[in-house]
């Protein structure tokens, strides 16, 4: 099954009067290897955002963080996903929206989230490991951050 996400943008019209100017499930649906599927449903370019005007920034195609500024992104992980071992140059924001899913580490260590957890990701490695029979749905918000510096080294987004 593909993932379905139902997107509500409001804005403004004309007179300044609250509106609803999207109300759609979200099209922009990628496959980005084997067993998972995301879908970018806004994101946003510097500090403080910009709320004018009635742009969509997720017709232009984005990699996993968006430079100076946040990415508010659903991604499904099915049961066996395809590992992807990365750092991203963000701070994330998550919560298992449904199902269980692992957290691993390059330290080994293991988290399993469950529904309803949250998980704060600072620039670290980790994998995503679905080892259950059930399909896992994570909401992530990502927002742009400097790479981590350990000894004075900046410790670069990979994978």
């Amino acid at each position: 099954m593909s993932l379905s996400i139902r997107r509500v943008v409001t804005g403004h019209n004309a007179d300044g009067k609250a509106v609803v100017l999207k109300d759609e499930i979200s099209t922009n649906i990628r496959n980005n290897r084997p067993g998972c599927q995301s879908a970018v449903l806004w994101s946003t370019e510097g500090f403080p955002v910009n709320n004018d005007g009635d742009h969509d920034p997720t017709s232009k195609q984005l990699g996993t963080t968006e430079e100076n500024g946040t990415v508010f992104r659903i991604v499904r992980y099915e049961p066996g996903v395809t590992p992807r071992r990365h750092r991203t140059d963000s701070i994330d924001y998550a919560v298992v929206v449904q199902g269980t899913i692992d957290m691993e580490m390059d330290d080994g260590t293991v988290v399993t989230l469950n529904q309803g957890d949250t998980l704060i990701q600072r620039g670290t490695v980790h994998n995503w490991v679905n080892s259950s029979k059930e399909v896992c749905i994570i909401a992530f918000v990502l927002v742009s951050a400097d790479p981590v510096k350990i000894n004075g080294a900046a410790l670069p987004a990979h994978g």
